[in-house]
């Protein structure tokens, strides 16, 4: 999608904190970080929300889960643990329209968040 953030982010239109990158994501750190961790997971093609996942794209969650726990390894978070968090659609929280993780960690998060 031409007007897509993060798919200006994964096609180096507009410059990220990248932190990894294979054939299926694009990982980089949070530009508002809410906690001392903060990096979102998306994947490279354009899914608009986890709500349009199906039984023929469910492969990237699953794909997305093991970056995360790699990543959450790599930074340190795995031993006191940290939060994932997908928003989707307007009532969710959901302010772009690409389908992303959010990985918080390295403080204690409280519940609910707000």
């Amino acid at each position: 999608m031409s007007d897509c953030i993060f798919c200006k982010i994964v096609n180096g239109e507009i410059p990220s904190d990248k932190i990894y990158e294979d054939d299926k994501v694009f990982v980089f750190n949070d530009i508002s970080p809410q906690s001392p961790v903060h990096f979102l997971v998306i994947p490279k093609e354009h899914i608009s929300s986890i709500k349009y996942i199906d039984e023929e794209s469910v492969d990237i969650i699953n794909h997305i889960i093991l970056v995360i726990n790699k990543i959450a390894k790599e930074k340190g978070l795995d031993d006191k643990g940290y939060r994932i968090v997908n928003n989707c659609g307007e009532f969710g929280g959901q302010t772009v329209e690409h389908l992303h993780f959010h990985v918080l960690g390295g403080r204690q998060l409280m519940w609910p968040p707000g």
